[in-house]
């Protein structure tokens, strides 16, 4: 499953495993499962997480591990956490001045 495109995600919505990937830890406990991932706080639970750039891994560790590192993982987590604040911004309800 490939989240973070909103096609794909709307059609994860529709599928009903959307909220089954958000909640990872139950899904995957107790066996190995691989998923692919552009929104990175779907994996930030994950024990180990494959960061791939032009095919080639670039990186490998754990969500915390990843971030001291400052390359490219944290750079996406970075943009994404800018990108959500955006978000959560342009959702504020807008005051007029009087």
């Amino acid at each position: 499953v490939t989240a973070g495109d909103s096609e794909v995600e709307a059609a994860a919505q529709a599928a009903g495993i959307h909220d089954a990937i958000l909640s990872f830890p139950e899904v995957c406990a107790n066996r190995t499962t691989i998923v692919v991932a552009h929104r990175l706080s779907t994996v930030v639970n994950a024990d180990q997480i494959l960061v791939i750039k032009n095919g080639c891994i670039v990186e490998r560790g754990r969500h915390e591990a990843l971030l001291s590192r400052g390359g490219v993982y944290a750079e996406m987590w970075q943009l994404q956490q800018q990108g959500q604040e955006t978000v959560s911004e342009d959702s504020k309800p807008q005051t007029t001045a009087q």
